[in-house]
């Protein structure tokens, strides 16, 4: 009898590479959020001025948001572990759910750490509480139960996985804004962190289980549909032309003092930030999986 041939390890998952370099990019990107946003003049007036303005919105936004953060933990806990838990017990990706639960706790506990003991807010002359509050806890504990969910869904459910819990994620990043708990460079931050433990998490997952990380790429089932690519694409752009409209009213030349200007730009930041870590993930994932 001829012994079947084993198809070689390329041939299942690409190589370390990519996630490599996406987990530094996104470390670096948390190392330039802090050093523009916290450290500089400049990116401290921009992002002071998106959550001083924030009262100006807050209302029925404000109330929904609160209400939302309240529930953040139970929910985030709930999907989350409830993803996992479908995932080990009836698809028996044990140790791809405990790589996960292990990504999403490093993440919230490096969260934690840069923001009490590494990052300081020093004074460059803008009025601010002068408290480090970059990266932000709640959107961490938001994107990481969705990444959690992400790294264990099969690769033909993780663009669907992806733009959903990416949009939960931006929810949580926004409403703490809208009530004023953090500045929209404390929520990309966050985004960054979740993405750095993530990156390397999801080739060792990917690496260990790759007989199910097979898919037939874009288009093969609905929730790998392109429309989950499609959808955060055009999230992005609206959101960037609606930033460049806000700084573009309020350019020295135009003598116009802003009012929301600066918040709209800043929630902007963080629709564009999140959708375009979301299709980054979306890409990576799926040029890594191997082929049915």
């Amino acid at each position: 009898m001829v012994p079947r041939r084993v198809a070689p390890i390329r041939d299942a998952i690409a190589g370390p590479g990519l996630f490599i370099v996406a987990a530094l990019a996104s470390a670096l990107g948390v190392a330039g959020t802090y050093g523009f946003f916290v450290r500089t003049t400049t990116g401290q007036y921009i992002d002071e001025s998106a959550l001083d303005e924030a009262i100006g919105v807050y209302g029925k936004a404000g109330k929904a948001a609160l209400g939302y953060l309240d529930a953040l933990p139970t929910l985030a806990v709930v999907l989350g572990g409830a993803g996992l838990l479908y995932a080990a017990i009836v698809k028996r990706r044990w140790f791809a759910a405990a790589v996960a639960l292990s990504s999403a706790v490093a993440a919230n506990i490096i969260t934690q750490a840069l923001k009490a003991y590494v990052f300081t807010r020093p004074f460059r002359g803008i009025e601010t509480l002068m408290e480090n509050s970059l990266p932000s806890g709640h959107t961490t504990l938001a994107a990481s139960a969705a990444a959690a969910v992400f790294l264990v869904a099969s690769p033909a459910k993780r663009p669907f996985v992806a733009f959903a819990g990416s949009t939960f994620a931006i929810a949580a990043g926004g409403a703490t804004l809208v009530n004023q708990w953090h500045r929209p460079a404390d929520v990309v931050a966050a985004f960054l962190v979740v993405a750095a433990c993530t990156a390397p998490a999801g080739w060792l997952i990917m690496r260990v289980g790759r007989r199910w990380n097979a898919w037939s790429g874009f288009g093969s089932e609905w929730a790998a549909s392109r429309l989950w690519l499609s959808l955060p694409l055009l999230a992005g752009l609206a959101a960037t032309g609606l930033a460049v409209s806000m700084l573009t009213r309020i350019a020295p030349s135009t003598g116009i003092a802003s009012t929301t200007h600066y918040f709209w730009t800043g929630l902007s930041l963080i629709v564009i930030s999140g959708y375009l870590l979301c299709v980054a993930g979306m890409w990576l994932f799926g040029v890594a999986a191997r082929r049915a």
